[in-house]
């Protein structure tokens, strides 16, 4: 399933720089994931970078998108075309 960014986001924007996707963006109050870019750094790391480097746990997952891994590796190849998941 795809990560959102709940109201404990302290907006410090350390989420957005460690997106893969770029499905990182500022909002007004908080930082946003975009669902349809967020592959859960499926195809790039093995855990959510975004949720490693917040400092108020305010990355989570999504229980409104949930996706499989092959969901999830099938959007990755849709987002980056050519390119090998690790």
């Amino acid at each position: 399933m795809a990560f959102k960014i709940t109201d404990a986001c302290i907006m410090c924007g350390s989420c957005e720089y460690e997106c893969p996707n770029e499905a990182i963006s500022e909002g007004q109050d908080i930082y946003l994931i975009d669902p349809n870019k967020c592959t859960e750094c499926v195809g790039f790391f093995d855990t959510q970078q975004c949720a490693e480097v917040c400092p108020e746990a305010a990355c989570v997952s999504d229980p409104d998108h949930q996706e499989t891994r092959e969901q999830l590796l099938a959007k990755f190849a849709k987002l980056h075309p050519g390119k090998k998941p690790k």
